[in-house]
């Protein structure tokens, strides 16, 4: 375990040789396995490891006498030996606030509670070649914790991984639950219960004892600590940073391609916080109106919009969900205002309305309506109001599709494994930290609208945290209104192109 006084360590040979490697005579070996000098992480402990230890206290709480497991999960094969960069598990994080790779949580039942074990990789060996010939070895990717260290930083008890297995061969199916779809060797290791009764059948509602699991971690992060509220706002901080640079650097007069402005914004990501929150749509002209256009692969046009739907990742894992829509030449025209005023009338609305206590399908019904209404007014609605927003027809979604928001926090779509009614069906409570992101989308192909209003697209999306009576919305450093937004790019462009850092 992690107090141990000799730590464990890879010590066989697990080096894959690749096509391209180069061969390497024994006295190379040898000579490369000594001379090196003993040295040591400074490592504090985490000022958040207490935190982390009551979040396991209170999913422990909830399974009393059962084994959890929860893993992080594997790296990914992107192509032949080549990886996709390697973000831990959202609820391991949660959990252990442990970002490498490969690790399990352990929760081992002990009379009312539990001891949580971090099963976890050691250091590789320099009596062996592991350290400069495994892709995964200190040479190639750098000085990996020890045991002791990750414990001294996590304040959680540590075990090397290769015990993990011999100690889920000992767990009771029945009494054991596990976090599954993150690693396929976990998943096979304890295979699922099913066995239920009639009785047991309905109080679970259909979910199995796995999916019961991750419901827990789910509904333990609906609401938001100080500290996580903090990562919010220091996400959606450098999200703010990372617009205007994209602002400062969209020409009014020719088109830019979607991509130079999702590099721009991905280089703010990485140079503040651990990476993008999740793929950067980036939307000019007809591409406006495809929700999820990350293909990113058109170009600007002066007298079109430009939609951008983009978040920084924090270091701790925490994420922004942004989105403003701007005129490219710095203008809206005087139908794009039209659109645009529509659903910004439809956000404030529903900032408006939220508070404690209130259905979060009424803040849904709050935005859709005016943007009914907005399209009633545009000439657009077949039929009135009150029949478009009748739950039998909803016919108005035609040109709007999504929800008017999320919750937000350690994933950009967090807590989605929480019952719907606490979630969808249930009511919002202090410190939910919501996105709210109504839009309007008219395709270009669609021949029910005037062809004028074919290929405009209007997304707003604020990040807001619920206060004791109201809201406060966390993304206000970016203006909303169509004025401001003119004002705002004037000014971000008469600033001049920066560089994060420089």
């Amino acid at each position: 375990m992690g107090d141990e006084t000799t730590e464990p360590v890879m010590s066989e040979s697990t080096a894959k040789v690749e096509a391209h490697d180069p061969g390497f005579p024994p006295k190379f070996l040898e000579f490369m396995r000594s001379g090196w000098a003993e040295d040591s992480l400074a490592v504090q402990p985490s000022t958040g490891s207490p935190r982390y230890a009551q979040r396991r206290a209170a999913l422990s709480e909830q399974f009393p006498g059962e084994t959890l497991v929860i893993p992080t999960g594997r790296e990914k094969t992107r192509a032949n030996d080549t990886d996709y960069p390697f973000r831990a598990g959202s609820d391991f994080a949660y959990l252990t606030g442990d970002l490498d790779p490969d690790s399990v949580l352990v929760l081992h039942p002990v009379g009312d509670g539990h001891d949580a074990v971090l099963y976890t990789k050691p250091r590789n060996s320099r009596e062996t070649d592991d350290f400069f010939r495994s892709r995964d070895g200190e040479l190639w990717v750098g000085r990996r914790a020890t045991l002791t260290e990750k414990t001294s930083e996590l304040g959680v008890e540590t075990a090397v991984l290769s015990d993990l297995w011999p100690t889920l061969a000992d767990c009771a199916p029945r009494r054991t639950r596990v976090l599954r779809g993150f690693d396929p060797e976990v998943d096979a290791a304890v295979l699922p219960w099913t066995e239920r009764d009639e009785k047991d059948q309905k109080a679970r509602d259909g979910r199995t004892r796995d999916q019961e699991l991750a419901t827990a971690i789910a509904e333990l992060k609906l609401v938001k600590d100080p500290w996580e509220i903090e990562q919010l706002q220091d996400a959606i901080d450098a999200t703010v940073r990372g617009f205007e640079d994209v602002a400062r650097v969209l020409p009014a007069d020719r088109g830019v391609r979607e991509r130079l402005i999702e590099g721009v914004f991905g280089l703010r990501a990485r140079y503040e916080g651990n990476d993008l929150g999740y793929s950067s749509i980036v939307g000019a002209g007809r591409h406006a109106t495809i929700l999820h256009w990350i293909r990113n692969d058109g170009m600007t046009v002066p007298g079109e919009l430009l939609l951008m739907d983009m978040g920084v990742e924090n270091r701790n894992l925490y994420t922004a969900d942004v989105t403003r829509t701007v005129p490219v030449s710095g203008r809206f025209s005087p139908l794009q205002r039209d659109v645009y005023d529509i659903v910004h009338r439809s956000q404030q609305a529903g900032i408006d309305f939220i508070k404690p206590g209130v259905k979060f399908e009424d803040i849904h019904l709050t935005c859709m309506r005016v943007l009914a209404e907005g399209l009633a007014d545009l000439g657009v609605l077949p039929v009135s109001v009150d029949e478009a927003m009748d739950p039998t027809s909803t016919i108005y979604r035609r040109w709007t599709l999504h929800s008017f928001g999320h919750m937000l926090g350690i994933d950009v779509h967090d807590c989605s494994q929480a019952r719907k009614e606490n979630y969808r069906d249930g009511v919002v409570a202090e410190n939910y930290v919501l996105t709210v992101e109504p839009g309007l989308y008219f395709q270009a192909e669609d021949e029910l609208v005037p062809a004028e209003l074919r290929g405009i697209g209007v997304r707003i999306e604020d990040d807001v945290l619920v206060t004791a009576t109201g809201t406060r919305v966390m993304s206000a450093g970016l203006p909303r209104s169509s004025a401001e937004v003119e004002s705002w790019l004037d000014a971000q462009r008469a600033a001049g192109p920066r560089i994060p850092g420089a």
